[in-house]
């Protein structure tokens, strides 16, 4: 119910009044039955995007992160992700990730929608990254069709980092549906699942014309994050070395300056000089 009221009423009429957002292929997305929706990830506002332009409700995978933040803040974040039908889906891999994917198997067994970013996470400089085989491991055990989904903007009106949204207008593209029936009983397979994974890819690069990048966006973070770290740190170090010297430089000398050595004085001589004989003085000679 609060999903439609705020798709319908609220927040859905008020978004497209501020974003126009423009749409093309919208009739590839099946009216009825089950269909995966996979899309390129370039901001936390692609969630909110996608489903409401889409007629049927979506059904999305969302971090995990999001419902379990503390405080007041967190539980009500966890609430409306809820709300807006959001499932939790952990990133961490074995077993947790295959529950979260349990989770989304489920939604489609009952004729749903499931929307999901094949790269794992935001793109951190609006490039595509490769795919995790998350998304086939699901196709390729439901046997539902994909309709690859190409955001196009959403990453200057919501970047990385910002919380209030730019006012400029958005879009998406509806691919064709996709069809890997011919992978049938291959399900466990890696090879085929990452070449279901590729060309899921290919084909949102092809659609939103975005620089195809062959490593896992995440490790691009880590990366970028490691250097950020890396390049405070020696920022710091730099600060606290100037302050030092600066203060070193602004510190007087401890040290006294060396009195001049002071000469002894001559003592006056006490030795008496000879007179001279005088004339007429001294014997006769005889």
């Amino acid at each position: 119910m609060f999903y439609w009221v705020m798709k319908k009423i609220f927040l859905g009429p008020l978004l497209k009044l501020l974003f126009r957002p423009w749409v093309k292929g919208l009739d590839n997305v099946p009216e009825t039955g089950p269909a995966i929706l996979a899309s390129n990830h370039l901001s936390f506002s692609d969630s909110i995007f996608m489903p409401l332009m889409v007629p049927r409700p979506v059904v999305f995978l969302a971090k995990s992160e999001y419902f379990t933040g503390a405080g007041l803040k967190g539980r009500l974040t966890a609430l409306f992700f809820r709300l807006t039908n959001q499932l939790p889906m952990d990133r961490s891999g074995g077993a947790a990730s295959a529950n979260s994917l349990s989770t989304g198997a489920d939604v489609l067994a009952k004729g749903g929608l499931l929307g999901i970013y094949p790269e794992g996470t935001r793109s951190p400089d609006a490039k595509l990254y490769r795919g995790k085989v998350g998304v086939a491991k699901l196709v390729l055990s439901s046997g539902v069709p994909v309709i690859p989904v190409a955001m196009i903007g959403t990453d200057k009106v919501q970047p990385i980092g910002r919380r209030i949204p730019n006012i400029r207008r958005i879009g998406m593209i509806f691919g064709e549906p996709m069809d890997f029936s011919r992978y049938q009983g291959m399900e466990e397979d890696r090879f085929v699942q990452r070449s279901v994974t590729d060309e899921i890819m290919y084909e949102l690069m092809r659609l939103s014309g975005q620089e195809y990048v062959d490593a896992y966006a995440s490790t691009v973070k880590e990366r970028q994050a490691s250097r950020k770290l890396e390049a405070q740190s020696a920022a710091k170090s730099e600060k606290a070395q100037a302050k030092a010297e600066a203060k070193a430089e602004a510190t007087p000398s401890s040290e006294s300056p060396a009195e001049p050595s002071a000469e002894p004085l001559a003592e006056p001589s006490t030795q008496v000089e000879p007179e001279s004989p005088q004339a007429g003085s001294g014997e006769a000679a005889d």
